[in-house]
C-alpha cells in the first residue's frame, strides 16, 4: 500500500513485511554485519530511529520493526494490541528471522516488549541498549499516581480516537530543547490518519494502567540479563520518564555504561541522533575490543 505522506528523503529504506496473526508487520533491514534490532515505543515507529540507522548501517545490520498498529504495519480495527502480545509478535519475528548475537535497542514501551524477549531468550542477546524506558511497576511513583487519574478518565478513548491525541499533543511536548518541526511531526501523525487506525496508541495508554504488575514481574526476572553489556542513553529533560528511572537501570544492570544527554527529552534518537549513533558505535567498538583481548589472552 502506498503511503503518500511518507517522506522518503527522511526514510529512504526498503520496506519488508512479516506476516503474523494474519496481518503484515513492517520492518526495515539495512546494512550487513552483527544485527542491531531496534524496538520502538508509542506513538512512534521505526521512523524515529532512521538517522541512527543511517549512521550505523555501514558497519552493522540494522533491523527495525513497526509494531502492528503503528507506522507502516497493518492497523486492524479488531486485534489484541496488548503489550504482552506485541512482545510475543517480536518473539515470532526474531525466531522466524533466525536472529542471534543480537544487540537489542529499546525505547519507551520497546523496553518491556523487547526486554521480555531478552529475559525469555537470553542466549540470543549479546548486548542491550536502553533509551528512556522502564521495566518495573510505577504504582508508587508520584508522577504515575497523577497520570493514572487521566488514564482512568472516560474521555481518554475520545481524545485518542477523535483527536489523534498521542502523536499530535503528547509526543511533541515530550521533547527537550530540540523541538520537533511540523514537517517531521507529520511523519508521526499520518500513520494514524483515520480514527480506526488509532487503537495501537490507545492500547499502550491502557497498558500503563493495567500492566503494572506485569512490568514488576519482568523486573523480578531481569537477573537473567543483568550481566549483559548494557548501554543506557538517557534524555535528561524527559518530562515523563525522569532520571530516577535511569538510576534504577544503572543499579539493576551490573555491566552498564551511561550516556546522559542534558538537553534531550523523551526521544533522544530523534532529538540528537548523531550523539545516539556515536554512543552506540563507541559502545559496540569497545565491546568488540574487549572480546578480542579476552580471546587473545585466553589462548
Amino acid at each position: 500500500m502506498e503511503n503518500r505522506w511518507l517522506d522518503k528523503s527522511e526514510y529512504p529504506f526498503t520496506s519488508n513485511y512479516f506476516n503474523v496473526n494474519g496481518h503484515n508487520l513492517h520492518f526495515i533491514d539495512e546494512g550487513e554485519g552483527e544485527p542491531l534490532l531496534f524496538v520502538h515505543g508509542t506513538p512512534s515507529w521505526s521512523f524515529d530511529f532512521r538517522n541512527v540507522i543511517k549512521k550505523l548501517k555501514a558497519t552493522y545490520r540494522c533491523i527495525a520493526i513497526d509494531h502492528i498498529g503503528f507506522g507502516l504495519s497493518d492497523k486492524p480495527q479488531h486485534y489484541d494490541y496488548s503489550t504482552q502480545n506485541h512482545s510475543l509478535t517480536l518473539e515470532k519475528f526474531i525466531l522466524d528471522q533466525q536472529l542471534h548475537d543480537i544487540t537489542l535497542v529499546v525505547h519507551d514501551f520497546g523496553g518491556p516488549i523487547g526486554l521480555n524477549f531478552a529475559i525469555r531468550y537470553p542466549q540470543k542477546i549479546k548486548r542491550i541498549v536502553i533509551l528512556n524506558s522502564w521495566l518495573w511497576s510505577s504504582k508508587t511513583d508520584p508522577d504515575y499516581k497523577k497520570m493514572s487519574k487521566i488514564l482512568k478518565s472516560p474521555l481518554l478513548p475520545i481524545l485518542y480516537r477523535c483527536l489523534n491525541f498521542s502523536p499530535r499533543c503528547i509526543l511533541p511536548k515530550s521533547f527537550g530543547d530540540h523541538k520537533l518541526s511540523k514537517r517531521l511531526l507529520k511523519q508521526y501523525t499520518k500513520p494514524f490518519a483515520e480514527k480506526s487506525q488509532r487503537n495501537g496508541p490507545l492500547a499502550f495508554a491502557k497498558s500503563l494502567l493495567n500492566d503494572q504488575d506485569w512490568f514488576e514481574e519482568l523486573w523480578s526476572a531481569h537477573h537473567t540479563i543483568s550481566d549483559k553489556p548494557t548501554l543506557l542513553i538517557w534524555g535528561m529533560k524527559d518530562p515523563v520518564i525522569k532520571p530516577h528511572y535511569l538510576s534504577r537501570f544503572e543499579h539493576g544492570f551490573k555491566n552498564a555504561s551511561i550516556v546522559r544527554l542534558a538537553t534531550s527529552g523523551h526521544f533522544p534518537q530523534e532529538e540528537e541522533a548523531d550523539k545516539v549513533a556515536e554512543a552506540i558505535f563507541d559502545f559496540l567498538s569497545k565491546e568488540k575490543r574487549m572480546a578480542t583481548k579476552a580471546n587473545t589472552s585466553g589462548r
